[in-house]
């Protein structure tokens, strides 16, 4: 279940995917399948090919990449999300990430899947 994400921050994420730019979303979430893991970054990218030569320099495989609408994506977590996110200069999310620090009182927060 993913939890934590502001509005603004979704829409965001989802604009910069549709036009074919590698975008960055980092919410709380929460699956038995991984219990020492609490949050989860999805890298998208409209342009399926640029997202595969991307994750190319990250060990992650096309394989990997869940094909969900116009919003193909990696799911990250833990240290290679870490990794990333240090490596892509996405310090805003990796702060949130490692102060616990949500987005509830940004806007209207959604709960739902990404």
């Amino acid at each position: 279940m993913a939890f934590g994400i502001s509005r603004t921050k979704l829409m965001e994420w989802k604009e910069k995917a549709s036009n074919g730019e590698i975008a960055f979303l980092t919410h709380y979430w929460l699956d038995d399948r991984f219990p020492n893991c609490t949050t989860v970054t999805k890298v998208a990218c409209s342009n399926r090919q640029a997202l595969i030569e991307w994750g190319r320099q990250y060990g992650l495989k096309q394989e990997w990449i869940h094909q969900r609408d116009v919003y193909p994506h990696f799911d990250l977590v833990g240290t290679v999300q870490k990794d990333v996110l240090l490596k892509e200069g996405q310090i805003d999310q990796l702060h949130r990430l490692l102060n616990g620090k949500d987005e509830i009182n940004d806007d209207s927060a959604t709960n739902r899947y990404v």
